[in-house]
């Protein structure tokens, strides 16, 4: 007797970036990492409730992991929007690893640690929330982490780039994106 299986069909979920709420700016994050460990870098993305561009950085950070790429970016992030006085801020990356330290002190890096604690208290006096996006709502920190990868150090642009325009655009415009899951 031979057993026939039959693949089952795609699980679709539609993927859509959000506006940021009123009075709240949003930073849209990402790590990248050639290899993991190996070449690795961060990239995020400041836009405010009208979807505006306000700026973006990218950050290479030698060699690393994907984890500690991601966490880095997170911290910048926060670093960013409290020097500007941003005190409203939404954070939203594709890592759920990165909303779990956030919201239940998850592990951090031990070379993070003093940071994450100066973080923490920054964060105290800002209103903040982290949460998770699937990795095609969160196209233009990833195109940003990826650039980061051929960088020497921190650049902050404060002028979109017209290598994430496009993604830009379709984020501004609420364009749907499509996630596929193969069971």
């Amino acid at each position: 007797m031979c057993l026939l299986i039959t693949p089952r069909d795609p699980s679709i979920k539609e993927v859509i970036w959000s506006h940021p709420l009123h009075y709240w700016i949003k930073c849209n994050i990402d790590g990248a990492s050639i290899e993991n460990p190996g070449n690795s870098a961060y990239g995020g993305i400041f836009r405010n409730n009208e979807t505006d561009f306000l700026c973006c950085f990218a950050e290479p950070l030698g060699y690393s992991n994907s984890y500690l790429a991601e966490i880095s970016g997170a911290l910048r992030a926060i670093e960013l929007a409290y020097q500007n006085n941003w005190h409203n801020i939404w954070l939203e990356t594709d890592s759920s690893l990165v909303v779990l330290a956030f919201h239940k002190e998850g592990k951090i890096p031990l070379s993070l640690r003093n940071r994450w604690h100066n973080i923490k208290t920054k964060m105290k006096q800002m209103n903040c929330m982290v949460t998770h996006i699937y990795r095609e709502g969160n196209e233009v920190a990833d195109s940003l982490a990826n650039f980061g990868l051929s960088l020497q150090k921190l650049t902050i642009w404060l002028e979109l780039p017209r290598f994430v325009r496009a993604n830009f655009v379709k984020n501004k415009i609420a364009m749907l994106s499509f996630r596929f899951k193969y069971f």
